[in-house]
């Protein structure tokens, strides 16, 4: 008897091992043990399964999104080819709330999981749909350690300009008409985390006028990147010669894709060359941040100021 029970506990434990390993697969939402295959239809998206480190999940993603050539392009961020969608049987279809709604029903209507990714409207917002895109990348170890890194050095950048003078700025993001940031737009935090004020937040709608600017005349004016558009607004509002921005050299021409599309990674770095820009006495606040500034990225064309190139 006590032969036979030892062999029924050995049988037991080896049906346990079996039915523990296959909650793990399951759990790991890959049951039929192939890659996962995941569509971006968003630029963002794609940079951030980049950060995440898992190119070979990416079967597919739009014409405007930086990833290698092997990668299918299935259209446009508004426009996409679904019957070239559906041919390459993704898991998963990641959309923002630019991609087209017909487009997004008709996918979930043939049994295509599409997931919708809003626009963040700030900081927390971004961190939010970066670690739901971790764990949906069956990567979320990697999101959470991205986002606490990107945390710390907001924390730091905030705490540096804690001490200094609020300054007002001015936000351009278009130019015909007037367009301005307002406070519920990403590019808000990057504002009052430099200890900066956004002089247009309390507006309902972006719409604003030179007269409006003249009156409440900001300490620094950026103005989103619209390629030549962007050097011809600079030079308009040079004209003004009463305005402070422009007293001090204080106009910038900043990328739109840096200032209103950030990743967790991104954003600190945006962040930093703002506050410099704002405050450019914290350069020489805090040598060990200095020594570990990276080179000025790319995204960033500089202006007048402190910043021009030497």
């Amino acid at each position: 008897m006590r032969t036979i029970f030892i062999m029924d506990f050995k049988k037991i434990r080896k049906v346990l091992v079996l039915i523990l390993f296959v909650f793990f697969v399951f759990q790991q939402g890959n049951f039929s043990g192939n890659p996962l295959r995941i569509i971006s239809l968003a630029p963002v998206l794609t940079d951030e399964l980049y950060l995440l480190n898992v190119p070979d999940k990416l079967i597919g993603c739009t014409v405007y999104c930086k990833a290698e050539d092997r990668i299918e392009r299935v259209g446009t961020v508004m426009e996409v080819n679904l019957e070239k969608i559906m041919s390459l049987k993704p898991d998963y279809v990641l959309a923002s709330n630019l991609t087209d709604v017909n487009a997004v029903k008709k996918l979930a209507e043939v049994g295509v999981n599409v997931v919708v990714f809003p626009l963040a409207k700030n900081y927390e917002e971004l961190c939010g749909n970066f670690l739901k895109l971790g764990k949906i990348a069956e990567r979320e170890k990697e999101a959470k350690e991205i986002i606490s890194d990107s945390k710390k050095k907001v924390d730091l950048l905030k705490t540096k300009v804690r001490g200094t003078r609020k300054t007002s700025v001015f936000v351009q993001l278009g130019s015909k008409p007037l367009f301005a940031l307002t406070g519920d737009m990403f590019g808000n935090d990057f504002i009052e985390f430099a200890n900066g004020i956004n002089i247009t937040k309390g507006l309902k709608s972006g719409l604003y006028s030179r007269e409006e600017l003249l009156k409440n005349d900001p300490c620094v004016i950026l103005i989103s990147d619209m390629g030549i558009t962007g050097e011809e607004e600079k030079k308009e509002w040079e004209k003004y010669s009463m305005l402070q921005a422009v007293k001090n050299k204080k106009i910038f021409i900043i990328d739109s894709y840096a200032l209103c599309s950030p990743t967790p990674v991104t954003f600190p770095e945006t962040l930093k060359f703002i506050a410099e820009l704002l405050h450019p006495e914290i350069k020489t606040l805090n040598p060990k941040l200095k020594k570990t500034t990276p080179p000025i990225p790319s995204f960033l064309k500089r202006g007048q100021g402190e910043l021009k190139s030497k």
